[in-house]
């Protein structure tokens, strides 16, 4: 079954989520997938085969989008590569991404270990077909 998936990184971990896309653009092409600007840009540049809805930058509103996304019901997971150890200025946009994906229900990658779990979980929901792996999502908010 075709899952929503959403692409984000910081500037730091920009070449890790264009790697890990590379890796799977197979498994990508499958898929549905949003992104915000710059990584969008990456990722379309490395793997130009892949359908990207592209969003504004992070900073400029690309991570609210997202979030509006999750909370429209039309965002199924979110990788979301993030550079723990770099103040960044729109913190607080960052941190409503992450607690929108948990007031949702929605798995959320933050490293390669955990997108390779996510990407395990879009390949079974492919073999499903019938939207089984991932069906309960809590849509009371």
């Amino acid at each position: 079954m075709t899952k929503r998936v959403g692409l984000v990184a910081h500037d730091r971990q920009k070449p890790a989520i264009v790697a890990w896309a590379k890796r799977h653009e197979p498994l990508l092409r499958r898929h549905i997938l949003y992104a915000t600007g710059t990584t969008g840009n990456l990722i379309l540049e490395a793997c130009p085969q892949l359908s990207i809805t592209r969003l504004k930058s992070g900073p400029l509103g690309g991570d609210q989008q997202l979030g509006a996304l999750i909370a429209e019901g039309k965002l199924d997971c979110l990788i979301f590569f993030t550079d723990p150890l770099t103040a960044l200025p729109h913190d607080v946009d960052v941190k409503a991404l992450i607690r929108l994906s948990t007031v949702y229900n929605i798995p959320v990658a933050c490293n390669e270990a955990t997108a390779e779990i996510i990407a395990t979980w879009l390949d079974a929901a492919d073999a499903a077909g019938d939207g089984a792996v991932g069906a309960a999502r809590s849509d009371a908010r």
